[in-house]
């Protein structure tokens, strides 16, 4: 794809034909505050907190819907631009707990938690389960946000809490919408869509429903598109920053979809699809987003071999195991044997045990768990 050069802040850079001014400030490590935005969804150009001044253009474009274009000469940090943006965000604000956003001390208190001005403990960053995630704290610390000169009006919604794998608390919701177009355009589920119009807009089910009475898939897509704490995992939701991410493969079928599991001292505190996943590219289904924590963690989980002795169960080594299993299948030929193979299993082992039961074994009889 033919290459262009633009020049944003005064600085060259580079990119490639067809993406947008805000992809290519991204790709170069330019930072723009945008709330709407998200990858892998079409440019939406919602909070109009992305907007850019380019030479030659008039207004003020969002740059998340400006297409890119060899020689574009683009300034995103001016003093006109802060200005109009502090205006939309004081808009946003006005419907969101925002003491701590706008606190002056707020920067002393992140290391212990503890509020210094002792705000309304129901209201600040410090208790929500979102905090130092949240893509809000980051644009509001960027464009920098001292004092509301609007009214606050809290919206005082139930938290909704009945669903298996994640709350949703709507008072933190600021109608980015990105949760509603991942479901409809990127899962195809379309379990959640935007509720009433006008100042009590909410995304929402049809009727009210829960969502085990919708179309959702609990994929947690919408979670992990929610730049706020209105969408929460509930078994990771108080643990914190991870101490450690680490990229892996699920393991709970043969597709291969790949993981960012985070985790603090040791454990797994939760599991995120990765953007850069050729298999799922950023999606998972239930079990990857929400099961693995629970599945490796289990009591019940089986960590070694197990050998039957005396009528018991003990522990012994992979080795004391695989030679038990190639002595016994030693006393067995053709048809006495039946192999089952899994749909855990890689495609490429899921091959391999059937060539190993007709090659080695000497049998058709082999069957897959999900008859693929």
């Amino acid at each position: 794809m033919k290459e262009i050069t633009l020049n944003i802040d005064g600085r060259e850079v580079k990119g490639r034909a067809g993406m947008t001014v805000l992809e290519v400030a991204k790709s170069t490590g330019i930072y723009i505050p945008t709330l709407c935005y998200q990858e892998g969804l079409p440019p939406y150009g919602g909070c109009r907190l992305c907007i850019v001044e380019i030479e030659k253009m008039r207004g003020l474009p969002p740059s998340c819907t400006t297409p890119a274009t060899d020689g574009m000469v683009v300034r995103t940090n001016t003093e006109q631009l802060q200005d109009l943006r502090r205006t939309i965000l004081e808009f946003i604000l006005t419907e969101h707990p925002n003491v701590c956003l706008t606190c002056d001390r707020k920067e002393p208190c992140l290391p212990h938690g503890i509020c210094l001005r002792k705000i309304s403990v129901t209201a600040g960053c410090i208790v929500c389960p979102k905090n130092q995630r949240c893509e809000l704290q980051k644009v509001v610390d960027y464009i920098g946000i001292k004092e509301l000169h609007l009214p606050f009006s809290y919206k005082d919604l139930p938290i909704h809490s009945e669903d298996p794998f994640f709350d949703r608390d709507y008072n933190l919701c600021i109608l980015c919408g990105r949760c509603v177009r991942v479901c409809q355009e990127v899962r195809g589920a379309s379990a959640i869509a935007f509720t009433y119009r006008g100042n009590m807009a909410l995304p929402g089910t049809a009727f009210n429903k829960s969502l085990e009475d919708s179309d959702c898939q609990f994929c947690g897509a919408c979670v992990d598109a929610c730049p706020t704490g209105a969408l929460i995992d509930k078994r990771s939701k108080w643990q914190g920053l991870p101490e450690q991410e680490v990229t892996t493969i699920c393991p709970y079928c043969g597709v291969g979809c790949q993981l960012k599991l985070e985790l603090k001292q040791g454990t797994i505190i939760r599991s995120l699809p990765d953007p850069a996943g050729p298999a799922n590219r950023g999606q998972a289904c239930v079990k990857g987003r929400f099961g693995i924590a629970e599945f490796v963690h289990s009591k019940e989980r089986l960590t070694t071999p197990l050998i039957r002795r005396n009528g018991r169960l003990e522990e012994a080594s992979w080795d004391e195991a695989l030679n038990l299993v190639v002595s016994k299948l030693a006393n067995y030929k053709g048809d006495e044997v039946a192999v089952i193979s899994s749909a855990k299993c890689t495609n490429e082992e899921n091959y391999l045990i059937q060539k190993f039961t007709r090659a080695v074994i000497g049998t058709n009889n082999i069957d897959h768990c999900a008859r693929l």
